[in-house]
């Protein structure tokens, strides 16, 4: 399989990719669709600008990451590990082992960060 290159379409990949496996698990998908409801495409674009900031460098994402995750119900600590596994398995599908890295070492600083906010601790994945 070829990897993806570190670049928009790269990272539209990841994105897509992995909120497929999202709404389809019966762990996660419940608690997006409690959020998003059955229309996921601008939930996927926002996102698409959130990792191409992160990963490329873009500066294109404006938003409160921490506020918007707070003002969500029905997390769990479980959520967490979850969200975070199944982001290294797509990262690790669709990338280079060093590509992998640019998206998931920041995601185990938001997971770190977001988890954190909700329960006052860090229970690490």
């Amino acid at each position: 399989m070829a990897f993806h290159n570190l670049d928009r379409d790269g990272v539209t990949a990841l994105v897509y990719t992995f909120y497929n496996k999202v709404r389809n698990d019966p762990e996660l998908g419940p608690v997006f669709l409690g959020k998003l409801g059955e229309d996921w495409e601008p939930h996927l674009q926002r996102m698409v600008r959130f990792w191409s900031t992160v990963a490329l460098g873009t500066r294109e994402f404006d938003g409160n990451v921490f506020g918007t995750h707070m003002a969500i119900s029905g997390v769990e600590p479980e959520h967490f590990k979850r969200w975070l596994a199944m982001f290294e398995e797509t990262a690790r599908e669709l990338f280079a082992p060093e590509q992998a890295e640019e998206f998931l070492t920041p995601a185990r600083r938001i997971a770190g960060s977001l988890q954190y906010g909700y329960f006052g601790k860090i229970e690490y994945m």
